[in-house]
């Protein structure tokens, strides 16, 4: 595993011992930083169930402000500690041996930009770190996102008050599903909505072609 871009760029990261932990695949976590592209910018990051630290570091990497990793296991911990300092990141972050779940309970400090869920495979823990993330909404920013990392076959529907899944993206054996607030996703929508209706009531008498977002 590596740093794909950044400040990092190119820096091998140490791996967990054992097989406990699932990192991100260097495939899949390039799709998903060139989805946020420059958003992940000046962020707060919350990577649960932190294992080698791969999301957050590369996070760092293009420019997140701050990170805490979290992750119960101690090998897990020390290795999050040596990729930090390998890349020269370890100021901007803070690396804490918790159950993720006691830390989401416990947690009232500044709302997180990004929380990023991958705990381990086939044990629901993903479910239950959403429900309590979709039960405290002082965890998340306003426009924040929740992305999950679970294997296909994990993917169960879930009942949630807060927040609403918007998008998903399967990269082989790895599927991210993407959440926010209901009331963020409304107000996107809004605003959305006023800026046609301001663009068809300028360009009303304009013949050009119609630019669409990629």
């Amino acid at each position: 595993m590596r740093v794909i871009t950044g400040k990092a760029k190119g820096r091998k990261l140490m791996m967990v011992p054992g097989a406990g932990t699932r990192p991100i695949t260097d495939r899949a976590k390039e799709a998903l930083f060139s989805i946020m592209g420059n958003w992940i910018e000046e962020t707060r990051v919350l990577d649960l169930f932190g294992g080698t630290g791969g999301v957050g570091i590369e996070s760092l990497s293009r420019g997140a402000a701050w990170v805490d990793f979290v992750d119960l296991s101690h090998q897990a911990v020390e290795t999050i500690r040596a990729n930090l300092r390998h890349c020269g990141f370890e100021r901007q972050a803070s690396v804490t041996r918790l159950d993720s779940f006691v830390y989401l309970q416990r947690y009232h400090g500044i709302p997180y930009d990004l929380i990023y869920v991958a705990p381990p495979q086939y044990q629901g823990m993903w479910l239950k770190a959403l429900t309590l993330i979709d039960g405290k909404p002082e965890l998340l920013a306003k426009n924040g996102s929740v992305i999950v990392q679970i294997h296909p076959r994990e993917e169960t529907p879930v009942a949630l008050s807060r927040l609403v899944e918007y998008d998903r993206r399967r990269y082989g054996s790895v599927l991210l599903i993407f959440y926010a607030a209901a009331e963020d996703l409304a107000d996107d929508d809004e605003e959305t909505w006023d800026d046609e209706e301001g663009d068809d009531f300028e360009d009303d008498n304009f013949d050009g072609e119609d630019n669409a977002a990629s």
